[in-house]
């Protein structure tokens, strides 16, 4: 949701469109249907025109998903350096974290450039994919004397792979232009060359990542291991400074009641709900990638695992479903849901707001365990927001500082709720608190929501 100024996002993507008036009258009908934009009939003027004010009805807020889209259509045939700038572009939404070019030089010193290109078809790919953008033009008297110009790739053939030693990884990188290319491309650059496609070999692997690492960490980030590719170690580029960079194994919310839960493998952490209707507690147990858990995902998982016979009903239906797990008593708790749900659409990229989670669960009753039993407990609400960041909504009546139905004032109480925090804080949360009164009336809820929300987002790198 942070405002961004889209306008070299719009002009790369306007030039990258107006590849379209190659085509007939009817084949570009059936592209603007492709590419999702709007329909401008043929008597609206000539192809260039139909074009322009197709693209001149797109929001800013599109821009992103039609860059992907233009991308992804080959009849636009988009030269490599217009493909490479929207990338940078679309690459930068996500703020990806800063790799200055001193740690970018040093680590190039520290690599030894034979043992990156070991294997040369793999490793002419990735240049191929993410920096050899070079396209020179052939004049007339070229052709007539049967030469072309010199390509960068020719080169890096030359002195990379027919002459090894001829270069050095830093003299590959400064002609690459590495060392001024955005952040997010040379952090894909430095994923591919520890990639099982690029290096083929474990150990390999782990050693390239370990000497990337070595110089990486003072800058706050590093290549991690998040996963396998065919039995080889997957690596990706995170930061190290967001604390939750732990992935959550199952998210237990919206739930009307206590739920009543036992494991079926606590090995697997595989659970299970008994006692009661399936749908009293929810359970999303899917992996929430990098970017976070948005309403996409979610409305995903409950198609999947609650199908109608009509598509375009499953959203109003998770959306009730949520909004029925909300305290009757809690009027300030509905209206934070219904608000942020008014002020965002909600877009299926913005964060999903989970209501009713279950930060620990404590199979024993008060009478069992006591008071401790459901102390702190449950979570109003959370956002599972990039890098593992996590935030809690508390909506805070009274009853969180008073007893006799808020007649007098219980200190006891309000310690209890700031050991909360503490807690929470503790277990990498970022905790929000609202008073009840803030939130009392649906405007009311509303307008401190169209304030909030943007600053948040803001603050915690969250894009649409």
């Amino acid at each position: 949701m942070v405002d961004r100024d889209r306008s070299a996002l719009r002009s790369s993507v306007g030039e990258a469109v107006a590849h379209l008036a190659s085509l007939t009258h009817k084949e570009l009908t059936l592209a603007f249907e492709q590419l999702g934009i709007p329909q401008v009939p043929e008597s609206a003027g000539n192809k260039r025109e139909r074009i322009e004010e197709s693209f001149r009805q797109v929001p800013d807020s599109e821009l992103p998903q039609l860059a992907q889209r233009a991308m992804d259509r080959r009849s636009l045939h988009l030269s490599p350096s217009v493909r490479f700038h929207l990338e940078d572009l679309l690459w930068e939404e996500n703020d990806p974290p800063e790799i200055p070019k001193k740690i970018r030089r040093e680590l190039a010193r520290a690599l030894t450039l034979s043992e990156l290109a070991q294997h040369r078809d793999p490793f002419m790919k990735l240049l191929d994919r993410l920096w050899l953008a070079e396209e020179p033009a052939i004049d007339f008297s070229s052709l007539v004397n049967g030469f072309r110009p010199v390509t960068l790739r020719d080169r890096v053939e030359r002195h990379v792979f027919r002459n090894q030693g001829d270069w050095t990884t830093e003299e590959l990188f400064a002609h690459l232009r590495v060392f001024e290319a955005g952040d997010a491309r040379f952090a894909r650059f430095l994923e591919g060359l520890v990639s099982a496609d690029v290096l083929l070999d474990e150990h390999a692997q782990e050693t390239t990542a370990t000497v990337i690492n070595t110089h990486l960490r003072p800058a706050g980030i590093e290549l991690r291991q998040t996963g396998n590719d065919g039995g080889y170690p997957l690596f990706t580029m995170v930061s190290t400074r967001w604390h939750g960079t732990r992935r959550p194994k199952n998210i237990i919310f919206a739930s009307r009641t206590k739920p009543d839960i036992r494991f079926r493998s606590s090995v697997d952490n595989d659970i299970e709900i008994v006692g009661g209707h399936t749908d009293d507690t929810l359970v999303y147990d899917r992996d929430v990638p990098a970017e976070g858990l948005r309403w996409h995902h979610l409305h995903a998982w409950w198609q999947n695992t609650h199908p109608t016979s009509n598509d375009t009903d499953f959203r109003d239906d998770l959306y009730k479903r949520l909004l029925k797990s909300l305290p009757e008593n809690s009027p300030g708790q509905m209206n934070f849901f219904s608000a942020y749900h008014h002020l965002l659409g909600p877009s299926p990229d913005d964060p999903a707001l989970l209501p009713e989670v279950w930060l620990h669960w404590d199979h024993k009753t008060v009478r069992e365990r006591g008071p401790e039993a459901l102390l702190r407990s449950r979570m109003d609400f959370l956002l599972l927001l990039p890098h593992g960041q996590r935030v809690v909504i508390e909506v805070d009546g009274s009853q969180h500082y008073t007893r006799d139905r808020g007649q007098t004032p219980d200190t006891g109480k309000y310690a209890e709720m700031v050991a909360a925090d503490r807690d929470l804080k503790l277990r990498d949360y970022e905790v929000f608190r609202f008073g009840h009164d803030e939130l009392a009336r649906p405007e009311d809820a509303k307008t401190l929501l169209q304030h909030f929300l943007p600053e948040m987002f803001r603050r915690f790198k969250v894009n649409r």
